[in-house]
């Protein structure tokens, strides 16, 4: 019986030491993967700091480009465009099973 108590609480230990030695390795890299997703999508990593601020701005429209874009998209809320009245070729529009036809 003694072996007993003393074997049980040495076995948990020892289980419990082997497992808490792995974590440093992978808190070193915890959410490595997400910053390295997000800056693989950030064009220029330094816009928010002193030295992206004297940067040059967005980069592949111009002026006129951008401010007609921005025009459309605005207009686009104030009035949506007209619903597109889809031609069902091959089919009807209602299924209705009753109209005896094969």
């Amino acid at each position: 019986m003694i072996t007993r108590t003393l074997w049980l609480p040495l076995a948990a230990t020892a289980l419990l030491a082997g497992c808490g030695s792995m974590t440093p390795h992978y808190d070193a890299r915890f959410g490595e993967a997400v910053r390295n997703a997000r800056m693989q999508m950030t064009i220029n990593p330094d816009a928010g700091t002193a030295v992206g601020l004297g940067a040059d701005g967005a980069t592949g429209m111009d002026g006129r480009a951008t401010r007609h874009t921005m025009e459309r998209y605005e207009q686009s809320y104030k009035s949506p465009p007209q619903a597109v009245n889809v031609i069902n070729i091959g089919g009807s529009l209602n299924n209705n099973s009753s109209s005896g036809a094969p």
